[in-house]
């Protein structure tokens, strides 16, 4: 496959990449519902000049590189974003240089980040560039990672994530989800019994409180136990008292994830827990290949590099403990836009990420190509 030079960062189509940003975010992808989104990615791709394709997960693939002398690929970097969004209808425009839409953030602005830096990224023989828009990541199947984790292994990896141009994220807490289920014989409001209400909200309170005995000397919300109640509901036929919750739960790095599940099924008491979409924390360290040549090439535009560790949850949990390898997330935007009616991308930052990451990975690869053939 023909290698296209890169730009310089002035020399960037703007247009083009606006307007990749644009109609990617312009398309509605639900999670569950990515199929047109997924189509019009990989058209793009094949216009850029990737081998693109739809996996089995529906996936958006796109794959640069050429083999080395001995035909093989030395070294692999998947670039992995995510292409579905949560819900909520944001009208897309652009106003005053700013991107308004869902997933302008969350995360389409970051995937139109990575696939076209990696369209412009300068390759050695031996080094193949795998660029991903995943399906399902805003749900707890993370059913397209968990197939590009199957079907490639990373030498180097990042998700397309926000986080700003000039920040790398190192990790991301892990969680785990809790379904709960009483039922209960009805009973006078003035008698001792408690309702079904009562009793699911007892549940919720115990779990606060073995965080907040968890949490005592833990001064970091990246070291905490992070309960958080999503839905309590309630009812009654006269004869039976119901009532169900979902727990959410942010979980440190080295939890014992094993203990804990225990502890909640003792903390149930007449009800029934569900437990399940468990992902552990995951972090990777400052000092590797793939963070010092980002980190170089933001200090090269004449900026100092932030680091962050995050309390969500990203496919970076899913990929990171299968491959073992350098990955950290990357990507335009402020998160705390993510999931909010004022989610919106500046688009000069978006153009600053796309010529960071595009020089950053010509770095990594060239420096990759020559450890593998010393």
């Amino acid at each position: 496959m023909t290698e296209t030079k890169g730009e310089s960062p002035n020399e960037l189509d703007k247009d083009r990449w606006i307007a990749l940003v644009h109609d990617l975010v312009a398309i509605e992808s639900f999670s569950g519902n990515e199929a047109a989104a997924v189509r019009f990615l990989v058209e793009q791709m094949t216009t850029m000049g990737y081998a693109s394709h739809i996996d089995a997960a529906g996936n958006a693939v796109g794959i640069r590189g050429s083999q080395n002398a001995n035909g093989e690929f030395a070294t692999t970097i998947i670039l992995l974003g995510h292409i579905d969004t949560v819900h909520g209808d944001i009208p897309v425009r652009l106003e005053s240089g700013i991107l308004h839409g869902r997933g302008s953030v969350d995360a389409k602005g970051p995937l139109a980040t990575l696939v076209a830096a990696a369209s412009q990224a300068e390759l050695p023989p031996g080094v193949r560039l795998i660029v991903v828009g995943a399906v399902e990541e805003e749900t707890a199947s993370s059913r397209g990672a968990r197939q590009i984790a199957t079907d490639y292994v990373a030498d180097y990896c990042v998700i397309g994530e926000p986080g700003g141009a000039t920040a790398i994220t190192l990790g991301y807490k892990g969680r785990v989800l809790v379904e709960y289920q009483v039922e209960v014989d009805e009973g006078h409001t003035a008698g001792p019994q408690q309702n079904g209400a009562e009793i699911a909200a007892a549940f919720w309170q115990s779990i606060v409180r073995h965080a907040d005995s968890f949490n005592e000397g833990r001064k970091t919300l990246f070291d905490q136990l992070l309960p958080s109640l999503r839905s309590i509901h309630s009812s009654s036929d006269g004869i039976t008292s119901r009532a169900s919750a979902k727990v959410g739960i942010r979980l440190p790095p080295k939890f014992d994830f094993e203990s804990y599940q225990k502890n909640i099924a003792e903390l149930a008491g007449p009800g029934t827990v569900e437990i399940y979409g468990h992902e552990p924390a995951w972090q990777s360290d400052r000092t590797n290949l793939l963070v010092r040549s980002i980190a170089r090439t933001i200090a090269a535009s004449g900026q100092r590099t932030s680091y962050k560790l995050k309390t969500g949850t990203a496919d970076l949990n899913v990929v990171g403990p299968v491959w073992q390898c350098p990955i950290i997330a990357y990507g335009p935007g402020d998160s705390s836009l993510d999931h909010t009616p004022r989610e919106h991308l500046v688009l000069s930052e978006y153009l600053q990420a796309i010529a960071i990451l595009r020089d950053s990975i010509t770095t990594l690869a060239r420096t990759a190509a020559d450890h593998a053939s010393s």
